[in-house]
């Protein structure tokens, strides 16, 4: 029922996990997908050949995405390959997974944090638009964290609630050039960045207190993010789509 062919895709943290089932869908609708990371060659280098495998073109870029260089030289390689951009999936981030007290957390880990999940966003999503005309989606992930807070981890929910703000400032921005601006704000995802807290009986008490009574899978996000991208979605922008199995509940 969805069809992206001819779309162009660049998804951000594309290597693995969430970033990678996004790749994976975006491409089974039709759309040619570029993914970005940071140091995973062999699993960047096997999404991008089963995305070829799809039939679609793919293109894998290496690359520190905290920095501005590195956004516009993504974007740019995309667009010299393709000539412009139709969907932008801001999926990169960082989650320290130890617990920290506010009065604890150092300067190295509150500047890396902000780094990588928020001004690695303003600079993809500025290298993007320049190549985005009307039609154009931009779809960031956030988390729950930006929604309600998250002790002991500051500096992830700062970065998350942020970009929550940026997104629906984007989309009355962006509004008049017909390009949407949604967010897809998941809870607990099966992904390696939260091995730590899944171990031993972590997992089990985790999925007890979701009302769903599971965890999602990097899939679960992958679908919402493969609807704003389509022309179902044409007419919402500034949305924080929640997925996380009912465990936070905010309109």
């Amino acid at each position: 029922m969805i069809s992206l062919a001819g779309k162009r895709a660049l998804v951000t943290g594309g290597a693995r996990g969430i970033g990678a089932a996004c790749a994976r869908l975006l491409a089974s609708a039709g759309a040619d997908v570029a993914i970005a990371y940071r140091s995973r060659d062999d699993e960047a280098d096997q999404v991008k050949r089963e995305l070829e495998a799809m039939g679609v073109r793919a293109l894998a870029f290496r690359g520190d995405l905290s920095t501005q260089e590195a956004n516009d030289a993504f974007a740019e390689q995309a667009v010299a390959a393709w000539g412009g951009i139709d969907i932008y999936v801001g999926n990169s981030g960082v989650w320290p997974d130890v617990p920290v007290g506010v009065d604890a957390l150092n300067n190295e880990r509150w500047r890396h944090t902000l780094a990588v999940n928020l001004d690695g966003m303003f600079y993809g999503t500025r290298a993007a638009i320049r190549h985005m005309g009307a039609g154009g989606r931009l779809i960031f992930i956030s988390s729950t964290a930006g929604q309600r807070g998250e002790a002991g981890h500051a500096d992830y929910a700062a970065s998350k609630g942020a970009m929550i703000s940026f997104v629906k400032s984007l989309a009355v921005e962006l509004g008049p050039r017909d390009i949407t601006v949604n967010s897809v704000a998941p809870g607990w995802v099966h992904t390696d960045a939260v091995a730590r807290p899944f171990a031993g009986e972590g997992h089990a008490r985790i999925a007890a207190n979701i009302p769903l009574g599971r965890v999602a899978t990097p899939e679960d996000i992958a679908g919402p993010v493969l609807f704003l991208a389509s022309p179902l979605a044409r007419h919402i922008t500034g949305e924080i789509l929640n997925v996380n199995g009912g465990s936070v509940l905010c309109g």
